[in-house]
């Protein structure tokens, strides 16, 4: 193998970015992350969105929050490692009955270098599940579109609370 990525595999954010466009997503909160680097600069550059950095993820979830009360769509952005940050105030999401997206790049999985990443990777799902949360998986680039939409289908007209894992065989596992 020559270490090269397919240009395939480099445009998986840009199918989740026409995603988000085609739902109308207005606000996007998000921790810093490199497995989003590049969705993260396409939220800023796009008019229609609002990109909000955070310190801590689950001020997200309050985020959001607001932006669903206010009418807006929204959508979080996070690592595996910060869901464990938001389980309490998941806890809002649930009683509220808001819709709630999060896309959620997975760490502690294929390839992991960092013993800490695994913990909360090898939790996550579970950790989502018990709070009401239903999770989608996609660990293909041919998966990610439809698994984006459907899951945005889920929230923005069911009114559902979904994460979806984007697998680190996906994004790649991290290598510094």
């Amino acid at each position: 193998m020559d270490g090269s990525v397919s240009a395939e595999a480099v445009a998986w954010p840009d199918a989740i970015f026409a995603a988000l466009r085609q739902w109308q997503v207005r606000q996007v909160v998000y921790v810093p992350d490199g497995g989003h680097a590049r969705l993260i600069r396409s939220i800023h550059a796009e008019p229609s969105m609002r990109a909000i950095p955070l310190t801590t993820e689950e001020e997200g979830i309050a985020v959001l929050s607001g932006a669903a009360l206010g009418g807006q769509r929204g959508v979080m952005l996070m690592q595996s490692s910060g869901v464990g940050n938001c389980v309490n105030m998941l806890s809002l999401v649930k009683t509220c009955g808001f819709p709630f997206l999060a896309l959620v790049t997975m760490r502690g999985e294929w390839g992991e270098f960092n013993p800490w990443q695994v913990p909360m990777g090898s939790t996550t799902e579970a950790a989502f599940k018990l709070m009401g949360v239903e999770t989608r998986r996609a660990d293909r680039v041919e998966d990610v579109a439809d698994t984006v939409n459907a899951a945005a289908r889920m929230v923005f007209e069911g009114g559902s609370a979904v994460a979806v894992l984007l697998g680190q065989r996906l994004i790649g596992a991290k290598v510094f």
